[in-house]
């Protein structure tokens, strides 16, 4: 058998190449990733440089991979499955197969997997990132999400979803859809203010809703921010208001010139647990010093998540007032930013004492 001919999993293609880009830990053992270029073959979690989705092949076995003329990955070692992590993956998959039944608690988790509560979150906290109990929660509100689509009515989509009754929605949805159920199923779009003004990193955009600050940009045009909102906001429904975002823009202002050290902004933004939580971190690093995506992760006690936390500062969609600029790799290289490293470097000089 050659590369070519790698065998269709009935998970999907597309489901386990999303799942490579996101470093998912829930797949790990249940197919193998081969690359072409190197002939190797991973982990779908394994930390190595993302490859190109033309190079790729999948197994679902690591026997069929060597078969094909692959060798394991000495980084993330493939054949040597981490019992812990497999556990946790196993958990992953049981909640989501699961989600929409009404009750799933740490000890019915643990009574599953024959294992004690206190190992089951301790173990699962470590390698997910964030709880059983945060991860059944964010697995119930995607089923939630896709039955309002679908169900006759808002009540319908909330017992569909497991949830007992609709006070336990309507505590979560505002973080969740940033509207309510009945708003988000009709489809009715928000509403989105912007304005631009020249900065010293080029030309800011700051776009809000009625919550607070959904948007903050840098870039060369305000055309092409204005174009990149409407991209990530495709249902809002979007208008200037310069008057209205006027002190937005001359906080941020401020902030770049030197005038003050901190952004104290409201935020209107949606995010997954695991993201609320690099965010918070971001939030904590001291004006003038930085901290790498390992430092973040050890931070929020996921020690194995710093490529999750690059991908989650890579998702950050208020620029400045989440500082996700503050935060480098490991061997002193500044990484990657969204708004272009140049104007990375010149926020860190900036920011830097003296």
């Amino acid at each position: 058998m050659t590369p070519q001919d790698a065998p269709r999993d009935p998970l999907d293609e597309n489901r386990m190449w999303q799942a490579v880009l996101d470093d998912d830990v829930r797949y790990d053992g249940t197919f193998f990733v081969a690359v072409r270029t190197t002939g190797i073959y991973c982990r779908p979690s394994c930390k190595a440089r993302t490859p190109r989705r033309e190079n790729v092949a999948f197994y679902l076995d690591a026997e069929t991979a060597r078969a094909a003329g692959f060798r394991a990955c000495k980084r993330c070692r493939p054949d040597d499955i981490d019992a812990h992590a497999q556990l946790a993956a196993e958990v992953c998959r049981y909640i989501d197969a699961h989600a929409h039944e009404e009750r799933i608690t740490l000890d019915d988790l643990a009574a599953a997997f024959h294992i004690s509560p206190f190992h089951l979150h301790r173990t699962f906290k470590r390698i997910i990132g964030v709880t059983p109990a945060a991860y059944v929660d964010a697995a119930r509100m995607r089923t939630f999400k896709q039955e309002l689509k679908n169900a006759g009515s808002v009540t319908d989509a909330i017992y569909a979803a497991g949830y007992s009754s609709d006070s336990q929605v309507y505590a979560r949805t505002d973080d969740h859809l940033g509207m309510t159920p009945t708003v988000y199923r009709e489809g009715a779009p928000v509403e989105i203010a912007f304005a631009t003004a020249r900065c010293p990193l080029g030309v800011l955009l700051v776009g809000m809703t009625a919550r607070g600050v959904c948007a903050v940009k840098l870039g060369d045009t305000g055309e092409a921010l204005l174009e990149d909102l409407e991209r990530e906001f495709p249902a809002a429904a979007i208008r200037q208001d310069d008057a209205a975002l006027h002190p937005m823009l001359t906080a941020i202002n401020r902030y770049l010139n030197g005038e003050t050290p901190h952004l104290d902004l409201p935020l209107d933004i949606r995010a997954t647990a695991f993201q609320r939580r690099v965010w918070e971190a971001l939030r904590q690093i001291p004006y003038g010093e930085t901290r790498t995506y390992a430092e973040i992760a050890h931070a929020i006690e996921a020690p194995k998540a710093a490529r999750a936390v690059g991908n989650a500062c890579a998702e950050n969609q208020t620029a400045l007032i989440i500082p996700c600029h503050r935060v480098v790799r490991g061997d002193g290289v500044i990484g990657h930013y969204r708004w272009g490293s140049e104007r990375k470097k010149r926020l860190l000089a900036m920011e830097r004492p003296g």
